[in-house]
Formats: structure tokens, sequence, C-alpha cells
């Protein structure tokens, strides 16, 4: 049975040892630097042959570096005869560009996955995609993980009136999630009643379209 090893992108480091940590494993040695070009150079720093690797990488901070570094490394790791090859992305980069919604516009998540297919990734695992019919663009196993529990329990640890909080989403999307919480609390409140739960969702449009002509802010207000 191959070993597990880890390695860790630059976009969050904490969080690859984090989890490393977790699993009493430690992190595999990697080095990425840039040449003078700008161009992303990684060296996979001890033998992966036949081993289950995992590659942590987030696409937060500088995206396109760190998306390039995430295909590079797995690139790196599948022709030196790993086993199998798993990234671990948090935050899916480009999700928000799911479809089509005018014309020529692209469909980057789509990109994204194949790069990632090309690249020779076995794996995918990630969180809160924006919108789940993106595990679809893969012809590979996606995990998509949802952190509403974990959210949940810190909230109910943390927060002293948590029983009385109202539920705000920042978009239409996060809209559809505020049911599932609202439904949590009421499970967790046996002596708590109310006629009508209101759920806000303020959806601010993007400044490219606020310096449009087509300028939008909209505030939605759904009563379940």
């Amino acid at each position: 049975m191959p070993n597990i090893k880890i390695f860790s992108g630059s976009s969050h480091p904490d969080l690859s040892q984090k989890i490393a940590d977790r699993l009493g494993l430690e992190l595999g040695k990697v080095v990425t630097k840039k040449f003078s070009n700008q161009e992303t150079c990684v060296e996979i720093g001890e033998s992966v042959r036949g081993e289950d690797v995992y590659i942590v990488q987030s696409g937060c901070g500088e995206i396109n570096d760190n998306l390039m570094e995430l295909l590079i490394m797995i690139n790196a790791c599948k022709i030196a005869s790993a086993s199998r090859v798993t990234a671990v992305i948090p935050c899916f980069p480009y999700a928000r560009q799911d479809k089509k919604d005018k014309s020529r516009a692209p469909i980057s998540a789509k990109l994204v996955a194949n790069m990632l297919s090309v690249a020779g990734a076995d794996h995918i695992i990630t969180m809160d995609l924006h919108a789940s019919q993106i595990q679809g663009f893969f012809d590979i196993p996606v995990d998509n993980l949802y952190a509403e529990p974990a959210v949940l329990k810190w909230i109910k640890e943390n927060i002293n009136e948590w029983k009385n909080c109202t539920i705000v989403s920042p978009d239409a999307g996060g809209a559809k999630r505020c049911p599932s919480t609202h439904n949590f609390r009421l499970s967790q409140t046996k002596d708590w009643h109310c006629e009508t739960i209101v759920v806000i969702s303020v959806i601010v449009a993007p400044k490219r379209w606020l310096d449009s002509e087509r300028g939008l802010k909209t505030a939605v207000v759904t009563v379940l």
C-alpha cells in the first residue's frame, strides 16, 4: 500500500502544516522559486515513486501564480511516478466564472478543471464550490466538502446569543445556504418559536458593473 506524502504550495503553508500535524506526518520537501523573467520553478526534494501524494494549494492571494505553481507541482509528481496525485484546493480558483452569462464570455472554471486534469491530477478535494455543478467539469473524482458544520459549531460555541441571530448572505448564491443554517438553529432550540423568519440577502454588483452603464445595486428580502 503506498505511503501518504503531503506537499505544500506557497499559498498557505500554515494550513498545510496544520493538516500534516493533525495526520501525524511531516510535510514533503519542495522548493518553489521564480526565475528572473518571473517563471515559476518547482523542485520536489524527495522521491515520490509509488506514493500517494497530496498537494495543498489554495486559490487565494496571487491566484494566477498559485494556480501555475499547483499545476507544475502536480505534473512534477506525476512524471516522478507517484501512484496518485490529489490536489487539495480549499478555495477553487476562478470558481465564480462557472457559466456563460453573456456573449463571448469564457467559462474559466471549466478551463481550470481541464488544466488540472491535463497536469496529471487524479483526485480533487475542495470546499464550498461557488456552484456544485463545477464538479461536472471534471472527468476525475471531486470531493466538494462543506464548511457549514464547522462554522455552525464555532457560532454555537463562541456567540452567546446565537439563537436570536440574523442570517445575512452577501449574494444570491449564499442565500440558498441561509435556510439550512436557519433549520439547524431551529433544531437546536426547542423552546424558541417565531411565526416569521426573515433572511436578508444583499446583492451588490462588482465594481466593473457599477462603473458601466448597467449599474446595479439590489437588496433582496426573502421571507421563509
